[in-house]
Protein backbone atom coordinates (compact mmCIF):
# COMPACT_ATOMS: atom_id res chain seq x y z
CA UNK A 1 0.00 0.00 0.00
CA UNK A 2 1.40 3.36 -1.05
CA UNK A 3 0.36 5.12 2.17
CA UNK A 4 1.69 2.51 4.61
CA UNK A 5 5.27 2.57 5.88
CA UNK A 6 8.01 0.91 7.82
CA UNK A 7 9.71 3.04 10.49
CA UNK A 8 13.26 2.79 11.80
CA UNK A 9 15.37 4.46 14.49
CA UNK A 10 19.06 4.99 13.67
CA UNK A 11 21.10 5.75 16.77
CA UNK A 12 24.05 8.11 16.22
CA UNK A 13 25.02 9.26 19.73
CA UNK A 14 24.48 8.67 23.44
CA UNK A 15 25.06 10.43 26.76
CA UNK A 16 25.57 8.10 29.67
CA UNK A 17 26.70 10.59 32.31
CA UNK A 18 23.26 12.10 32.99
CA UNK A 19 21.06 11.78 36.05
CA UNK A 20 17.29 11.85 36.49
CA UNK A 21 17.56 15.54 37.36
CA UNK A 22 18.45 16.10 33.68
CA UNK A 23 15.26 14.36 32.54
CA UNK A 24 12.45 15.18 34.96
CA UNK A 25 11.22 18.15 36.95
CA UNK A 26 9.62 17.53 40.35
CA UNK A 27 10.99 14.00 40.58
CA UNK A 28 11.68 12.36 43.93
CA UNK A 29 14.89 10.72 42.68
CA UNK A 30 17.21 13.26 41.12
CA UNK A 31 20.54 11.52 41.63
CA UNK A 32 20.16 8.16 39.89
CA UNK A 33 21.87 7.69 36.51
CA UNK A 34 19.64 8.29 33.50
CA UNK A 35 21.07 7.63 30.04
CA UNK A 36 19.99 9.26 26.80
CA UNK A 37 20.10 8.05 23.18
CA UNK A 38 20.19 10.29 20.13
CA UNK A 39 18.55 9.05 16.94
CA UNK A 40 17.29 10.05 13.55
CA UNK A 41 14.36 8.20 12.02
CA UNK A 42 13.58 6.74 8.61
CA UNK A 43 10.08 6.32 7.20
CA UNK A 44 10.00 4.23 4.03
CA UNK A 45 8.03 2.03 1.69
CA UNK A 46 8.57 0.90 -1.88
CA UNK A 47 7.76 4.38 -3.22
CA UNK A 48 9.60 6.82 -0.98
CA UNK A 49 12.06 7.46 1.81
CA UNK A 50 11.50 10.22 4.36
CA UNK A 51 14.06 11.18 7.01
CA UNK A 52 12.92 12.67 10.31
CA UNK A 53 15.52 15.00 11.85
CA UNK A 54 19.17 15.24 10.88
CA UNK A 55 21.02 14.98 14.18
CA UNK A 56 24.23 16.86 14.86
CA UNK A 57 27.71 16.64 13.39
CA UNK A 58 31.32 16.43 14.61
CA UNK A 59 31.69 20.21 14.79
CA UNK A 60 28.71 20.51 17.14
CA UNK A 61 29.85 17.43 19.05
CA UNK A 62 33.19 19.09 19.82
CA UNK A 63 31.61 22.45 20.63
CA UNK A 64 29.28 20.90 23.21
CA UNK A 65 31.59 18.15 24.41
CA UNK A 66 29.03 15.53 23.40
CA UNK A 67 30.75 13.02 21.10
CA UNK A 68 28.82 11.16 18.44
CA UNK A 69 29.28 7.49 17.61
CA UNK A 70 29.16 8.29 13.91
CA UNK A 71 27.54 10.96 11.78
CA UNK A 72 23.86 10.66 10.94
CA UNK A 73 24.79 10.71 7.24
CA UNK A 74 27.11 7.74 7.75
CA UNK A 75 24.36 5.90 9.66
CA UNK A 76 22.04 6.39 6.70
CA UNK A 77 24.68 5.32 4.19
CA UNK A 78 25.46 2.19 6.20
CA UNK A 79 21.73 1.45 6.19
CA UNK A 80 21.69 1.69 2.40
CA UNK A 81 20.29 5.20 2.05
CA UNK A 82 22.31 7.88 0.26
CA UNK A 83 21.51 11.18 2.02
CA UNK A 84 21.90 12.98 -1.32
CA UNK A 85 19.00 10.92 -2.69
CA UNK A 86 16.60 11.98 0.07
CA UNK A 87 14.10 14.59 -1.12
CA UNK A 88 11.94 14.93 2.01
CA UNK A 89 13.20 15.66 5.52
CA UNK A 90 10.90 16.48 8.42
CA UNK A 91 12.53 18.63 11.10
CA UNK A 92 10.64 18.22 14.35
CA UNK A 93 12.28 21.35 15.79
CA UNK A 94 15.47 23.36 15.42
CA UNK A 95 17.40 22.29 18.53
CA UNK A 96 21.01 21.39 17.81
CA UNK A 97 20.53 17.61 18.05
CA UNK A 98 17.62 17.55 15.60
CA UNK A 99 18.57 20.10 12.93
CA UNK A 100 22.32 19.84 12.39
CA UNK A 101 23.95 18.11 9.43
CA UNK A 102 21.56 19.85 7.03
CA UNK A 103 24.32 20.12 4.44
CA UNK A 104 24.39 16.33 4.12
CA UNK A 105 20.97 16.51 2.43
CA UNK A 106 21.66 18.68 -0.64
CA UNK A 107 18.51 17.71 -2.54
CA UNK A 108 15.97 17.68 0.28
CA UNK A 109 13.11 19.96 1.13
CA UNK A 110 12.77 20.50 4.86
CA UNK A 111 9.34 20.42 6.53
CA UNK A 112 9.16 22.72 9.54
CA UNK A 113 6.57 24.51 11.64
CA UNK A 114 6.48 28.23 10.86
CA UNK A 115 6.25 28.85 14.61
CA UNK A 116 9.61 27.15 15.12
CA UNK A 117 11.40 29.39 12.63
CA UNK A 118 9.81 32.46 14.22
CA UNK A 119 10.86 31.27 17.67
CA UNK A 120 14.46 30.47 16.68
CA UNK A 121 14.99 33.82 14.95
CA UNK A 122 12.86 36.11 17.11
CA UNK A 123 13.23 38.13 20.32
CA UNK A 124 13.15 35.05 22.56
CA UNK A 125 16.67 34.31 21.36
CA UNK A 126 17.89 37.39 23.22
CA UNK A 127 17.78 35.20 26.34
CA UNK A 128 20.67 32.81 26.85
CA UNK A 129 18.61 30.13 28.56
CA UNK A 130 16.28 29.95 25.52
CA UNK A 131 19.20 30.09 23.09
CA UNK A 132 21.05 27.20 24.71
CA UNK A 133 19.46 24.25 22.85
CA UNK A 134 19.91 25.97 19.47
CA UNK A 135 23.01 26.33 17.33
CA UNK A 136 23.06 29.65 15.49
CA UNK A 137 24.92 28.00 12.60
CA UNK A 138 22.11 25.48 12.13
CA UNK A 139 19.44 28.17 12.32
CA UNK A 140 21.25 30.37 9.80
CA UNK A 141 21.64 27.40 7.48
CA UNK A 142 17.90 26.79 7.64
CA UNK A 143 17.26 30.47 6.88
CA UNK A 144 19.43 30.06 3.76
CA UNK A 145 17.28 27.11 2.74
CA UNK A 146 14.20 29.30 3.13
CA UNK A 147 15.70 31.79 0.70
CA UNK A 148 16.60 29.04 -1.77
CA UNK A 149 13.07 27.63 -1.70
CA UNK A 150 13.84 24.40 0.13
CA UNK A 151 11.69 24.81 3.24
CA UNK A 152 8.03 23.80 3.42
CA UNK A 153 6.34 25.57 6.31
CA UNK A 154 3.43 24.05 8.20
CA UNK A 155 0.93 25.93 10.33
CA UNK A 156 -0.25 23.38 12.87
CA UNK A 157 -1.35 19.92 11.74
CA UNK A 158 -0.72 18.92 8.15
CA UNK A 159 -0.23 15.99 5.77
CA UNK A 160 3.28 15.74 4.33
CA UNK A 161 2.43 12.85 2.00
CA UNK A 162 -0.41 10.32 2.22
CA UNK A 163 0.13 8.35 5.41
CA UNK A 164 2.59 10.80 6.99
CA UNK A 165 1.39 13.76 9.03
CA UNK A 166 2.93 16.40 11.28
CA UNK A 167 1.12 17.60 14.40
CA UNK A 168 2.06 20.77 16.26
CA UNK A 169 2.83 20.12 19.92
CA UNK A 170 5.05 22.87 21.30
CA UNK A 171 6.11 22.82 24.93
CA UNK A 172 9.75 21.81 24.65
CA UNK A 173 10.24 24.29 21.81
CA UNK A 174 7.59 26.66 20.54
CA UNK A 175 7.29 25.07 17.11
CA UNK A 176 7.89 21.44 18.04
CA UNK A 177 6.00 18.92 15.92
CA UNK A 178 5.58 15.17 16.23
CA UNK A 179 5.20 12.86 13.22
CA UNK A 180 2.28 10.48 12.71
CA UNK A 181 2.88 7.56 10.35
CA UNK A 182 0.46 4.97 8.98
CA UNK A 183 1.87 1.47 9.46
CA UNK A 184 0.54 -2.07 9.10
CA UNK A 185 -0.04 -2.09 12.89
CA UNK A 186 -1.85 1.24 12.94
CA UNK A 187 -0.87 4.88 13.37
CA UNK A 188 2.60 5.24 14.89
CA UNK A 189 3.75 8.50 16.46
CA UNK A 190 7.37 9.59 16.47
CA UNK A 191 7.11 11.83 19.51
CA UNK A 192 10.58 13.35 19.12
CA UNK A 193 10.94 15.74 22.07
CA UNK A 194 7.22 15.90 22.79
CA UNK A 195 8.27 13.09 25.14
CA UNK A 196 11.95 12.34 25.56
CA UNK A 197 11.20 9.20 27.59
CA UNK A 198 8.20 6.93 28.11
CA UNK A 199 8.10 8.21 31.67
CA UNK A 200 7.58 11.81 30.57
CA UNK A 201 4.20 11.25 28.94
CA UNK A 202 3.09 8.24 30.98
CA UNK A 203 3.74 9.92 34.36
CA UNK A 204 3.13 13.50 33.15
CA UNK A 205 6.64 14.54 34.16
CA UNK A 206 7.97 17.73 32.59
CA UNK A 207 11.33 17.63 30.85
CA UNK A 208 13.55 20.42 32.27
CA UNK A 209 14.03 22.19 28.92
CA UNK A 210 10.53 23.58 28.59
CA UNK A 211 9.31 26.69 26.79
CA UNK A 212 5.66 26.28 27.79
CA UNK A 213 4.69 23.88 30.58
CA UNK A 214 1.02 23.71 29.68
CA UNK A 215 1.81 22.95 26.04
CA UNK A 216 4.17 20.16 27.11
CA UNK A 217 1.54 18.65 29.41
CA UNK A 218 -1.11 18.98 26.70
CA UNK A 219 1.30 17.20 24.36
CA UNK A 220 1.52 14.28 26.78
CA UNK A 221 -2.27 13.97 26.46
CA UNK A 222 -2.19 14.32 22.66
CA UNK A 223 0.27 11.52 21.90
CA UNK A 224 -2.05 8.63 22.91
CA UNK A 225 -4.88 10.24 20.94
CA UNK A 226 -2.78 10.21 17.77
CA UNK A 227 -1.34 6.70 18.15
CA UNK A 228 -3.06 3.42 17.34
CA UNK A 229 -2.01 1.79 20.61
CA UNK A 230 0.34 2.04 23.60
CA UNK A 231 3.35 0.54 21.80
CA UNK A 232 2.95 2.88 18.81
CA UNK A 233 4.24 5.96 20.66
CA UNK A 234 8.02 6.26 20.24
CA UNK A 235 9.79 8.63 22.65
CA UNK A 236 12.61 10.72 21.21
CA UNK A 237 15.56 9.77 23.42
CA UNK A 238 14.68 6.74 25.54
CA UNK A 239 17.29 3.90 25.44
CA UNK A 240 14.43 1.57 26.33
CA UNK A 241 13.23 1.82 22.72
CA UNK A 242 16.31 -0.12 21.59
CA UNK A 243 15.58 -2.86 24.11
CA UNK A 244 11.90 -3.18 23.25
CA UNK A 245 12.03 -3.14 19.44
CA UNK A 246 14.06 -5.53 17.27
CA UNK A 247 17.53 -4.65 16.08
CA UNK A 248 17.45 -5.10 12.30
CA UNK A 249 20.85 -3.74 11.31
CA UNK A 250 24.10 -3.64 13.23
CA UNK A 251 27.51 -3.15 11.69
CA UNK A 252 30.39 -1.35 13.35
CA UNK A 253 28.82 1.66 15.07
CA UNK A 254 25.49 1.34 13.24
CA UNK A 255 22.43 0.32 15.28
CA UNK A 256 19.00 0.32 13.64
CA UNK A 257 15.77 -0.73 15.35
CA UNK A 258 12.50 -1.31 13.54
CA UNK A 259 9.58 0.42 15.24
CA UNK A 260 6.48 -0.55 13.27
CA UNK A 261 6.54 -4.19 14.39
CA UNK A 262 5.44 -5.86 17.62
CA UNK A 263 7.66 -4.91 20.58
CA UNK A 264 8.96 -7.26 23.27
CA UNK A 265 6.28 -9.35 24.97
CA UNK A 266 6.85 -7.57 28.28
CA UNK A 267 6.45 -4.11 26.73
CA UNK A 268 3.68 -2.95 29.08
CA UNK A 269 5.56 -4.15 32.15
CA UNK A 270 8.87 -2.57 31.17
CA UNK A 271 7.25 0.77 30.37
CA UNK A 272 5.15 0.70 33.56
CA UNK A 273 1.84 0.62 31.69
CA UNK A 274 0.75 -2.66 33.26
CA UNK A 275 -0.05 -0.71 36.43
CA UNK A 276 -2.56 1.60 34.78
Amino acid sequence: MHDTYQVFALKYAERNTRTRADSFLFDDDHASPHDMDYSIWVIRNDDRVIVVDTGYDEVEARRRGRPILQSPAKCLADFGIDPASVDTVIITHLHYDHAGSLGDFPNACFHLQAAEMAFATGPCMCHGVLQAPFSVEHVVEMVRHVYSGRVVFHEGNSEVVPGVEVHAVGGHSRGLQCVRVKTARGWLVLASDASHYYENFLRKKLFPIVENSQAMLDGFELLPQLAGGPSLIIPGHDPLVRKLFPLVASSGKLAVNRLDVEPAADFLQRTGQDQA
